[in-house]
């Protein structure tokens, strides 16, 4: 049994089931969230003969960190391995006003992006709940600072793991206490799962990657896209914002002669025409291996300016945590000779 990744409800009710208080679960709860602890043995509160059968019938459920980079700006990747010996990345992102955190979702991803240095991995197996809201517990812990902001834009497809992730972001709102509204989900367009978050009406912000202005362009950027046409994904979109009132951002990646036209900028003001949305422009962050290369900053300015002549609200993703291999499309998950490494102590 594995402590972190329940609520405070299941912590109570597995504290009764223990013969014990239900106000017991409250208070691991808090060791667990508010304090972020690792050990057992520092929930002092709790009595002795409950820990020491917390420690044979349980675990808290903590990973432990095998390497973090760091690049100029303070941006600090962080390779994880997990209870099972699995390891995933993660991406601490201070900035004067906030502290952000790009979190996985899977280990490894199915998705196949072509772009993508985790599509390389091939799915291992979903995240649990727990382990999602350890990465943001483990970042907050080393960074030194509050986190504020927490984007699901790290290794895997969230919406492919939809009842963890949803549970993850109950953690981290209920628990932790990250305003629903500074969480973001980003997803390639799973049509479906989109229409229950729309049902759910969550004010947390949905990131869509967009990256084609067609399905024909677009499924083989995207592999998996070709399951979700883009009428299909879009009215789902115009669903969502119908549902929740929240503006959706489209993620959309520039490749260098790919993707990057003009006229391809003007059918992507075509598409999102009317709907409550901004578009997130992102100049492609190269990966060893693919063949893929940045647009020219002239065709960059074009695309942007041609958003927004169209009455289109756009931005450039600030680049972060390019050189130490942290920025989009850029996290892997390790091979396993790096399973038995000893994690880092300071």
């Amino acid at each position: 049994m594995e402590l972190l990744g329940l609520t405070r409800t299941e912590l109570s009710r597995y504290c009764e089931e223990l013969g014990y208080p239900a106000f017991r679960g409250r208070q691991i709860a808090d060791w667990l969230y508010k304090k972020g602890v690792r050990d057992l043995d520092a929930m002092t509160n709790l009595p002795a003969a409950m820990l020491e059968r917390l420690k044979v019938e349980a675990s808290i459920g903590r990973s432990d960190v095998l390497k973090q980079s760091r690049s100029a700006d303070g941006t600090t990747k962080f390779l994880l391995r997990l209870v099972d010996g699995e390891t995933i990345e993660s991406v601490l992102l201070p900035y004067p006003d906030r502290t952000s955190v790009c979190v996985s979702s899977q280990v490894g991803c199915a998705v196949g992006c072509l772009f993508c240095a985790t599509a390389e991995c091939g799915l291992v197996r979903n995240l649990k709940a727990g382990e999602i809201v350890d990465q943001v517990l483990t970042l907050q812990e080393r960074g030194g600072r509050r986190v504020t902001h927490v984007v699901f834009m790290g290794m895997g497809e969230p919406l492919a793991n939809l009842s963890n992730v949803l549970k993850a972001i109950e953690l981290l709102h209920d628990e932790v206490g990250i305003s629903m509204r500074r969480l973001t989900i980003s997803t390639v367009g799973i049509t479906p799962a989109i229409k229950k978050l729309a049902e759910m009406n969550l004010q947390l912000t949905l990131a869509v990657s967009l990256h084609a202005p067609n399905d024909a362009l677009r499924q083989t950027i995207i592999p998996m896209a070709a399951r979700y046409p883009l009428s299909e994904l879009l009215q789902a979109c115009r669903e969502y914002v119908d549902r929740t009132k929240r503006r959706i951002t489209f993620e959309y990646l520039l490749l260098a002669d790919i993707n990057d036209s003009l006229e391809q900028a003007r059918d992507v003001a075509r598409l999102l025409k009317g709907m409550l949305c901004h578009v997130n422009l992102i100049p492609y962050n190269k990966v060893l291996g693919k063949k893929f290369e940045r647009p020219s900053q002239q065709k960059l300015r074009m695309f942007k300016a041609t958003l927004e002549q169209a009455g289109i609200e756009v931005t450039q993703r600030i680049e972060r945590g390019h050189a130490i291999s942290g920025a989009c499309g850029q996290l892997r998950h390790l091979s396993r000779d790096i399973r038995t490494s000893a994690p880092i102590l300071s």
